[in-house]
């Protein structure tokens, strides 16, 4: 098959321009912005030292709203008005929404894309997006102390023409210039210095919080080409968190639970499978609004089982794009892990075994797609000239 190469021409800058230049990963479940400074690149942190930000937005009545750990803190008392994986609905109509019936949210079905009826108004995924971006650009002009010349901000390889024109609008109501939308794959892939060989073939394993992607690159003179991509928009790390939900209100017997009980499972599920990426045991801890406590243990291993369908449905697509490439496991070089879902034995497991090779996971996997962004940030700055990029 033809390999697609995809450029952006014209984008040099003055070459001061690279000091504040920042990459930036507008998230599903957390954001984050990098920058390259003396030779080093690094996420920017808050000032509690956090570089994650949770793609979480919170609206009040009056105008009022909140973004990040704050936003978070409210999302299973205030469900309706607090807003999360808000990425999964930018440029989506309504009835592209599959899983919207599940969702704790007031759906508006406006012309050219869905909103959110909050307590704040009508709130487009743009709307929405542009107060994460907002917050990032504060962050870093705090940081980097000046205001930044430009931004490259990642978007999912699956996003079509409507869904980067969204991130671009978000972008541009966030205050920010936008010098280049970057395939995260391709991020990735810079992250590592995959660049920097003479040629080779890579896949890139992106299990995010509410999208799964798998693209095969091919890095030779200097170009990166994508050969071929796969995914799931409704497949992620939210689809594990849900699993363990299922599977507690069977064992528990519950039914018909409301917006609160919905988001305060989904949440205590989020934070088992997380402390079971370290741990081979932890407990579910909650207090329903029924007055019903619930405190039920969850082992590695029982969650492997709850969640072998989901992976298996991610090897599907694997395997998928490496025929849809002409190529087989072992035609590839090195493997990417990213998102935060990949943390999961499990998840790593199941690479390793249909690679026949472990993936690269030296690199903070929630950073690095912001990391490979703010290397290529850099480059279009005009700091050096860097390889081409998708």
């Amino acid at each position: 098959m033809t390999p697609l190469t995809i450029t952006e021409s014209g984008l040099a800058a003055s070459a001061h321009l690279h000091q504040r230049a920042v990459g930036i990963d507008l998230g599903t479940t957390h954001s984050l912005v990098a920058s390259v400074s003396g030779g080093e690149v690094c996420a920017l942190r808050d000032d509690a030292g956090c570089a994650l930000l949770p793609s979480v937005v919170r609206y009040q009545a009056g105008g009022a709203l909140a973004v990040g750990s704050a936003a978070q803190a409210m999302q299973s008392v205030d469900p309706l008005n607090t807003i999360v994986s808000v990425k999964r609905f930018l440029g989506l109509r309504l009835a592209d929404i599959r899983d919207a019936a599940s969702q704790p949210y007031r759906f508006v079905d406006t012309p050219g894309m869905v909103s959110l009826d909050t307590a704040a108004g009508v709130k487009t995924p743009i709307d929405v997006s542009a107060e994460i971006l907002r917050a990032l650009r504060v962050r870093a002009e705090a940081r980097l102390e000046g205001e930044l010349a430009g931004a490259v901000i990642a978007v999912p390889a699956y996003f079509d023409d409507a869904q980067r024109a969204a991130t671009r609008d978000a972008a541009r109501m966030a205050g920010l210039n936008v010098l280049h939308l970057l395939n995260e794959p391709t991020a990735a892939a810079i992250a590592y210095g995959l660049d920097n060989s003479a040629h080779g073939t890579f896949a890139i394993y992106d299990l995010g919080g509410g999208s799964f992607d798998i693209s095969i690159l091919r890095f030779s003179r200097g170009v990166f080409q994508v050969l071929a991509r796969n995914g799931d928009s409704g497949l992620g790390g939210d689809g594990f968190d849900r699993e363990i939900v299922g599977w507690l209100c069977t064992l528990l017997g519950l039914s018909g639970l409301g917006a609160y009980d919905t988001r305060l499972l989904l949440t205590q599920a989020r934070s088992a499978k997380e402390a079971l990426s370290d741990d081979i045991e932890t407990r579910i801890t909650a207090m329903l609004s029924s007055g019903r406590a619930i405190d039920v243990p969850l082992t590695r291993d029982a969650f492997a089982v709850l969640a072998d369908d989901l992976i298996a449905r991610t090897m599907k697509r694997v395997r998928r794009a490496l025929s849809d490439a002409g190529l087989r496991a072992a035609d590839i070089d090195d493997v990417v892990l990213v998102g935060g879902a990949t943390r999961m034995p499990a998840v790593r497991n199941a690479v390793q075994a249909l690679f026949g090779r472990k993936a690269l996971t030296t690199l903070d996997p929630d950073q690095v797609v912001a990391i490979g962004a703010a290397m290529n940030a850099n480059a279009l700055a005009g700091s050096r000239s860097g390889a081409m990029a998708a």
